[in-house]
């Protein structure tokens, strides 16, 4: 199988930077913004603000954070969400309130032995999530490791040619859904919250696009929208999820979310459907028939970076 000449297809960009933002979107940038900057500092940080205030609409930048919404007002949203989707993008599309099952915990995990850096996974996610297609993003990074280290910063992405090579192997990183995730911690406006099936998740609509998230991920999981997303009206999947696969806006962050507008409806994420090696394995933990709670009690299981506590629910295993 043949990589592409910048490693696995459509890998995302490993940029850590943090340059200024030049246009917040969301009202909630303001809330304490006071409290921390001088009178001066807060009228030059909100500027941006209202610049973007004028170019949105009123429902837009009043709505409240998504936990405070009763559900008419969900519903309000929702359909001003579908009705401006078929504005932009000239698509018709359903966004869900896929909320957890009770009774879940989602856990993943991938067989290092049959991965082969084929990268399937990585295209599954750019379409399934409506990523931008001219910057190729996606949720998932491929690395190309030397064997005898599951130190990720060791990794390469460029790799390119005939997969697999005899002396490396492949590890597919992307959220890890902590269980102590410091990108919620480091959130000024509570924007992104871990809920009951353990899927951390970000309200698309309350972020202000800080990038303190991206930067407090050690796993190099979160992506920042520098532009609209950019995909065709015949590319868009129309099955959608608030807090999940709808198209973002720019100038906020977005990350894996196990697929939750597949798997809280009893589907399989799609990363997990296009693997061709059957490398992947997602299951619901609670569950003591399932697979991946066979796989966490009888292998030999890793965590990424387990010496910074972030109790990962993503795990790594070998044959």
């Amino acid at each position: 199988m043949t990589a592409t000449e910048n490693g696995s297809p459509k890998q995302p960009s490993t940029d850590r930077s943090l340059p200024v933002i030049e246009n917040f979107t969301r009202r909630a940038a303001v809330k304490g913004a006071f409290a921390t900057l001088g009178a001066g500092a807060f009228v030059a940080a909100i500027s941006p603000l209202r610049q973007a205030a004028e170019n949105s609409s009123a429902a837009e930048f009043m709505q409240t954070h998504y936990t405070e919404l009763s559900p008419d007002q969900k519903g309000d949203v929702i359909a001003r969400l579908e009705a401006e989707t078929k504005e932009k993008y000239g698509a018709d599309v359903t966004i869900a309130d896929d909320r957890p099952i009770p009774g879940t915990k989602f856990v993943y995990a991938i067989n290092l032995s049959v991965c082969n850096g084929n990268g399937k996974c990585v295209e599954a996610c750019h379409k399934e999530n409506n990523h931008d297609r001219d910057t190729n993003q996606s949720y998932i990074r491929v690395l190309e490791m030397p064997k005898g280290t599951m130190d990720m910063e060791k990794g390469s992405t460029t790799y390119s040619g005939t997969v697999p090579k005899d002396d490396k192997f492949y590890l597919p990183v992307q959220c890890q859904q902590c269980d102590e995730p410091p990108c919620v911690d480091v959130c000024p406006v509570k924007a992104t919250w871990k809920e009951e099936d353990g899927i951390v998740v970000v309200d698309y609509n309350w972020c202000i696009g800080c990038r303190y998230c991206e930067a407090a991920c050690p796993y190099h999981a979160r992506r920042f929208n520098w532009k609209k997303p950019e995909v065709p009206a015949k590319e868009i999947n129309p099955d959608q999820s608030y807090l999940s696969n709808r198209v973002r806006p720019v100038g906020v962050v977005e990350k894996c979310t196990y697929c939750l507008h597949r798997t809280r409806r009893g589907k399989l994420p799609a990363c997990l459907e296009a693997c061709p090696t059957g490398a992947r394995v997602f299951g619901n933990i609670l569950d003591p028939e399932s697979n991946i709670r066979w796989i966490l009690e009888n292998k030999r299981v890793y965590i990424l970076k387990e010496e910074l506590g972030t109790k990962p629910a993503f795990f790594y295993y070998f044959d």
